[in-house]
């Protein structure tokens, strides 16, 4: 077993002695990822981890669902860090915590536990929305940065089958979806717990009462000047590694996820060999069940090509030889349930999927459930456009690669993370492109005012044309080719919303 050798300060000794009646279960878990990350067929050492090839199934699928629910979603104010913000004197959500519920004192980020009822969660209705939506799988955060585990543990009691809704959430939606034929995942926040709750140590909270030391975790506070996040900043020692370790191991061995998203902070450098340990095991053992798993992480936590690079709220203006993926959220202020939060709308994101997967990459779209299971209007709506979207135009998505390049138009796409919003809206003369079993697909992201559009990439990219077919339309499609490419008329009767797929099929 290989760990991180690093000198426990109080806060560590306090926290590693109110976890440790899971001692012996947390051991149990690790032997189980030590022997399955050495039998093979992936081994400890990058070289081998290389190996990974992205799935077909994954690749096919273009479009998954995101999920932020947690007891974050009981105030509903700020965002889904208002468990770390409550604690920021002088914050908005400090302000709101006192004014509202009192001094944390008196009622800390705990006690909305009990609060958190989920009394109207349908599983079999959140995936029957889900597979309307047009999505291939499902990934929701089975633990947050606040520590709440979402399902059924034994390696805490602070999770939702013990406290609140009493109910193993995360595991009664894996049944959910997989029975409505869609890809279940998982997503795992636990890293930035290390420090998520420090600022409850600055005055007096109940983030510094023992007694709550296994929920709120160690609460390192990183040097004065720091950010928590910094590179370095903060070293979390062995005991917290592998506990990290075993309840990654947990889920996969509880769920067995086929897919597994870990958020930001495990690329510093203490996690390495953690995550060493963790990717051997879990392709081992997706590979001993008969699965092709996908594991996400961000900004360069691996060697390139040992997993699927996740860019946050973001995207490429190039196609990307190695499969990639977004995640951004239907809502702008919050992953989670916040009131009075804003949302996208269904447009924005059907071009944004489409510029996406013109350049090899996935989808992963977020929702964020209120704390009584239900999910928002907005949001519903926002997945039952795309569905209806993808029912007309998936042919041009599902299944397909990219094309020697992306497109053409006059937009141009902000690339990034967290620049998602910063492109402009797309027009008719912004065209993107994908393949499949010899067809192009091109892909207009608007109705030209006059019905007509040229497609200059056809011919510039030495593709000629035998047959043209609009999606969703059984006009025959007036056009013509020459050197300066493609000439489309559309037909006279409107079809379909948004973006419009025609199918070029190659002259024999």
């Amino acid at each position: 077993m290989i760990t991180v050798a690093q000198t426990p300060n109080a806060d560590d000794l306090v926290w590693q002695k109110s976890v440790a009646k899971y001692d012996h279960t947390r051991a149990a878990i690790l032997n189980s990822v030590d022997r399955q990350a050495e039998e093979g067929p992936f081994l400890l050492n990058w070289d081998s981890l290389k190996k990974y090839k992205v799935p077909d199934w994954y690749q096919d699928a273009k479009f998954g669902i995101f999920i932020h629910w947690g007891v974050y979603s009981v105030p509903a104010f700020g965002d889904e860090w208002y468990p770390r913000k409550m604690y920021i004197q002088g914050s908005p959500e400090f302000k709101h915590q006192i004014a509202t519920y009192g001094p944390e004192t008196k009622f800390g980020y705990k006690d909305f536990i009990p609060m958190f009822h989920a009394e109207h969660f349908d599983p079999q209705a959140w995936a029957a929305l889900f597979k309307e939506s047009g999505a291939k799988y499902v990934i929701p955060v089975a633990e947050h940065h606040d520590g709440f585990q979402m399902y059924a543990s034994k390696l805490s009691d602070w999770n939702a089958a013990a406290m609140g809704p009493k109910r193993d959430l995360v595991g009664e939606l894996a049944d959910a979806v997989r029975a409505d034929g869609l890809h279940f995942g998982a997503s795992s926040h636990r890293a930035e717990h290390y420090w998520f709750m420090d600022s409850g140590r600055a005055f007096p909270s109940d983030v510094q009462d023992p007694k709550n030391a296994s929920l709120y975790g160690p609460a390192h506070v990183a040097p004065q000047g720091k950010e928590p996040g910094t590179k370095g900043v903060l070293h979390p020692d062995a005991a917290y590694l592998n506990d990290w370790l075993a309840r990654s191991g947990e889920l996969v061995e509880k769920l067995h996820p086929e897919l597994m998203y870990f958020d930001w902070w495990v690329e510093q450098p203490e996690f390495q060999p953690y995550l060493r340990r963790f990717m051997a095991f879990y392709y081992n053992e997706a590979a001993k069940r008969g699965q092709q798993p996908v594991l996400f992480l961000k900004n360069g936590a691996t060697p390139e090509g040992t997993v699927v690079l996740d860019i946050e709220r973001g995207g490429l203006d190039h196609v990307d030889p190695l499969h990639w993926q977004t995640d951004t959220s239907v809502s702008d202020k919050s992953w989670g349930y916040v009131k009075g939060d804003t949302y996208k709308s269904p447009e924005s994101l059907v071009w944004q999927l489409i510029d996406i997967v013109s350049k090899n990459g996935n989808l992963l779209l977020n929702i964020g459930p209120k704390s009584d299971g239900t999910i928002p209007d907005e949001a519903v709506s926002i997945l039952q456009h795309m569905g209806a979207w993808l029912k007309i135009n998936g042919d041009a998505i599902y299944g397909t690669r990219p094309w020697t390049m992306y497109g053409e138009g006059p937009t141009k796409t902000v690339a990034g993370s967290f620049h998602d919003t910063a492109t402009s809206p797309y027009q008719p003369q912004d065209i993107r492109f994908t393949t499949k079993s010899g067809d192009l697909y091109a892909i207009a992201l608007g109705w030209p005012t006059d019905g007509k559009l040229t497609v200059h990439a056809v011919s510039t990219g030495g593709f000629r044309v035998g047959e043209v077919a609009m999606l969703g339309s059984t006009a025959k499609i007036r056009w013509s080719q020459d050197a300066d490419g493609l000439h489309l008329q559309f037909p006279q009767q409107h079809v379909g919303m948004y973006a419009y797929a025609f199918r070029l099929t190659p002259a024999k």
